[in-house]
C-alpha cells in the first residue's frame, strides 16, 4: 500500500516565493519600473535561496504584465476600485487572483490560506478579512467547479 505524502514538499518553499512577490508587487505599486529590474533586485533577498524561485518569477511576470486586466477582473469583487486599496491588500488580491486564474494546480483554499497569511502578517489589522472575502467571491466566479 503506498501512501501519498503528507506535506508537499514545494508548499515552503513557495509560501516564501508568494511572500518575495508580495514585496516586489508592493515595491512596483510603490516606486514603478520594470519588473525585470525589481526580479533583478530580489535576487539577492535573504529569503531567496529558500523560495521557489521560478514561481516567485512567474508570479512577478505575470501579474506586472497582466495587471490592468487583473485590476479589471477584481474591480467586479471589490466595494472599491483597485487603485484606492492598501498597496499590501492590493498585491495579495493580484497575487491570489492570479494564482486562480493561471494556477489550476494550486487549490483555491490554499491560494486564499496563503493570502490571508500574508495579509495578516503584513497588511492592516483586519485586512486580511477583507482579502479573504474578496479571494472567496474571486474563487466563486474562477473555479466554480472546485468551490
Amino acid at each position: 500500500m503506498s501512501r501519498a505524502p503528507a506535506h508537499d514538499p514545494r508548499s515552503g518553499a513557495r509560501s516564501v516565493a508568494r511572500k518575495l512577490a508580495l514585496q516586489a508587487l508592493y515595491r512596483l505599486q510603490i516606486n514603478d519600473g520594470p519588473w525585470q529590474d525589481v526580479l533583478g533586485e530580489f535576487q539577492s533577498a535573504e529569503d531567496m535561496p529558500k523560495a521557489d524561485r521560478e514561481y516567485f518569477e512567474s508570479i512577478v511576470r505575470a501579474v506586472a504584465a497582466e495587471r490592468a486586466e487583473l485590476d479589471a477582473q477584481l474591480a467586479a469583487w471589490l466595494d472599491r476600485k483597485p487603485a484606492e486599496l492598501d498597496p499590501v491588500e492590493h498585491a495579495v488580491l493580484l497575487v491570489g487572483t492570479w494564482e486562480l486564474r493561471s494556477r489550476p494546480d494550486v487549490p483555491w483554499r490554499v491560494v486564499i490560506n496563503e493570502a490571508v497569511t500574508l495579509t495578516r502578517r503584513f497588511g492592516a489589522t483586519d485586512g486580511h478579512k477583507f482579502v479573504n472575502a474578496v479571494l472567496d467571491r474571486a474563487a466563486r466566479e474562477l473555479r466554480p467547479h472546485e468551490h
